[in-house]
Parts: C-alpha cells; structure tokens; sequence
C-alpha cells in the first residue's frame, strides 16, 4: 500500500533537508582546519556547538512544539539555518571570516536544529497511519543515510572550490527542503491552548520517560552511545586528514561509505521486523557495535578498509536500532505528549554529543586521535547494555495500544 502524497513531500524535503546536514557535518571542521588551522579542541568545540542547543534548549522546545502547528516551525527552522550558514562564504569573500564567527554559525544552526528535529518527529504521525510508523521510519532513514552516503563525498568535491565556498550548496539544500516542505497540505489542527507553566509541561515530559519501563531504557542506551560517538564525531575528519593523511575528498569518500550499510539497512528493517520489531531493538546493537574496534586499527594503504568495514557495519546496526526505538517510542506515546517526549529523549541524548565531542577534542590534544578513537569505540560498544538488562530482551514485538492510552 503506498504512503500518501503528503508524506512523500515530506519525505523528499527530509532527504533534501539531510543532504544539507551531512554536508554541514563535514564542511564546517574543514573550514575550520583548512581555512582557520583550527587546534583539536576548537575542531571539538566547533562540532559541539552544531549540538549543544539541545542541552541547553531541548526540553522548552518540546513543550513550545507541542503547542503550535508543525509544518511552518519545520519550514521555518530550515530557512533560517540556510541564512545563517550563508554568513560563512560571505565572510570569507570579505575577508573577514574568523572561528569565533564559525563557532557562532554553528550554535545559531544549531538552535534551528532543536526545532526541526523535535517539530519532525512530532509532525510525522499527522501524515500516515500508526500502523505505517514504522515504514515511513524506516524509509526517511534510508534516505537519511543516502544523502550521508552523497554528501559527504560531494562536500569533499567542493571543497576543491574551497571549503568556505562549498557551504553554499547547505543553504542551497536547506531552501529546497523548504519549498518541498510547502507543498505538503494535510490538514495539522490547532492544539488545544495550554494554561499550565513551562516547568510542568516540561516535567509531564520528562516523568514519561523515565517512568515508561521501555522507553527509560531506550533513552539510556541513547544517551550513551552518542556521548561516545559526540567523541569519535569530534575526531574521525582530524584522524582522517592529519593522522592517515588524507585529502579532504578522500576523506569525505571514506566516511561515506560507512553510511551504505546504513542505507541497506534502512530498507530492509520493514523485513527484519519478522523477527520482532522490539526485539530489534537490542539485538540490531549486540550484533554489530563490535566492529567500531575496527576503525582505530586503520592505517594507511589497505589498512584503510578496516575504518570503511568497521563504519559500514556499525552504521547498519545503528540504523535499525533507531528505526525500531523511533517507531516504538512513537506508538506508546499519547499524541498530546509527542512533542514533549521527542524533546526529552533528544535533550538527553543529543544533549550529551557536545560534552562528547569536547571530551573527544581534548583527549584528541592529550593522548592523541587514534587513543582517542578507542576511548569512544569502546564507549559506544557498551552503550548496548542499557537495552540487553531491560524489559525489551524479553520482549517480541509492539504491545497492542488501545485508543485511549493513544489520545491520553
């Protein structure tokens, strides 16, 4: 049965929208170490502040989103974003452009980040059926590792223009997500007006959560797995170009490859759902996060095969994890709390890839990249202990929601 047409806008301006991001995501510490020779801690910090809005922010916004209409807040964080990345060229051109300039650009995105993707995850249940949840979830992270698996190579093209000049193709990707997203026109109602304070819409939140025994756990492994991987994002580009020896191009190349496995993987957790789409959950992460020790054995020559395997294998494994938790989260939560438990779940744990990517750039300065790779591999390996000594181990598949617990 196909998706609706509405989701597929939404779903191309998703793409469109991710292309930007992972071009963001390894433009910006390009700029940085090639334009600025930024240290290893200003590539960690500067990686920080593309995340640290959510610890700062998150829980607010959650609240803020579930009281207002979703579509213009995706439409208009993307357009935001677009502008302020296109302040980086034109300093540049000016001869003007600087870290601290870089740095600001990276927590203002940031902020509008915080809105789309809490805003995202909310707005997707108006578009298609509960039972087509996890479907629709599994295609736009597909397509989400597509566009990585694009992007980064691309960016590494375009930085042959120069890395500054390059970030125009973001905003050029983040104003197409908006046009695309404006032709969506399923009708999203009002919600109710709230009376309540910020701190208790907040707390409401959060108390579902930590109080659901399927979801604490999920947000825990979460949480864990991207304070490790906030150190290895903080570091992989700088291992790549300055321990390996890597051109930006080759780099982009080799980071691209680890998101095929996740595209495939994208596309088959609708078949893989046989087995149990909780059961997933857990066993996605068990069966595959041991090969992150792979990537600091990389070296140059074919030794660099051991990063791409290890990348390819790990980002599958990651893939089909977030399809399955993305999809139960979204089918045990009341429709009046969308908004608010994305945000907590995201304050938690995107909240942390700042502290993770710091930690990374520091230990990066202290005991050197690839010593700081194993710290983070090993981290994010036993990030799965938090799903394997939870409820979910016992369990098979979704539990059957009735309509009230659906409407709260």
């Amino acid at each position: 049965m196909p998706l609706p047409r509405d989701f597929r806008l939404f779903w191309g301006s998703d793409a469109v929208n991710q292309f930007g991001a992972a071009m963001y995501a390894f433009l910006l510490p390009v700029v940085a170490i090639e334009a600025l020779d930024a240290s290893e801690f200003q590539v960690g910090a500067l990686t920080a502040a593309g995340t640290a809005a959510f610890l700062v922010i998150g829980l607010p916004v959650g609240v803020y989103v579930d009281r207002v209409r979703k579509r213009p807040l995706l439409a208009w964080s993307t357009v935001g974003r677009a502008l302020v990345l296109a302040t980086v060229p034109v300093a540049a051109w000016l001869g003007g452009l600087t870290f601290t300039h870089l740095l600001l650009a990276a927590l203002v995105a940031g902020v509008l980040t915080v809105f789309f993707e809490v805003a995202s995850q909310a707005y997707l249940p108006t578009l298609v059926p509960r039972d087509e949840l996890a479907v629709a979830n599994g295609r736009l992270v597909s397509t989400q590792q597509v566009a990585r698996l694009s992007g980064r190579p691309l960016s590494g093209l375009l930085v042959l223009l120069g890395s500054a000049n390059a970030v125009l193709a973001i905003t050029f990707s983040f104003l197409t997500s908006a046009a695309l997203l404006g032709g969506v026109r399923t009708a999203e109602p009002l919600p109710e007006p709230r009376e309540r304070a910020l701190w208790a819409d907040m707390a409401e939140g959060l108390r579902f959560v930590f109080g659901h025994p399927l979801l604490r756990p999920i947000a825990l492994c979460t949480t864990w797995f991207n304070l490790t991987n906030g150190m290895w994002g903080a570091v992989n580009v700088l291992f790549l170009v300055r321990d390996l020896g890597l051109s930006a191009p080759a780099a982009a190349v080799l980071l691209g490859i680890g998101s095929v496995g996740g595209a495939l993987a994208g596309l088959v957790t609708g078949r893989l759902a046989r087995w149990g789409r909780v059961r997933l959950v857990w066993l996605s992460l068990a069966v595959t996060q041991p090969a992150w020790l792979l990537v600091p054995l990389a070296q140059p020559g074919w030794r660099l095969a051991l990063f791409a395997v290890g990348t390819l294998v790990t980002s599958a494994g990651v893939i089909v994890y977030n399809v399955s938790q993305v999809s139960l989260r979204q089918a045990l939560c009341p429709d009046r709390l969308l908004g608010r438990m994305n945000a907590s779940v995201r304050f938690l744990s995107w909240g942390v890839m700042p502290v993770g990517a710091l930690a990374g750039g520091a230990l990066a300065e202290w005991v050197g990249t690839r010593d700081a790779l194993w710290v983070a591999s090993a981290g994010m390996i036993l990030s799965v202990i938090w799903v394997v000594l939870s409820p979910l181990r016992s369990m098979r598949d979704l539990p059957v929601i009735t309509s009230v617990e659906r409407h709260g």
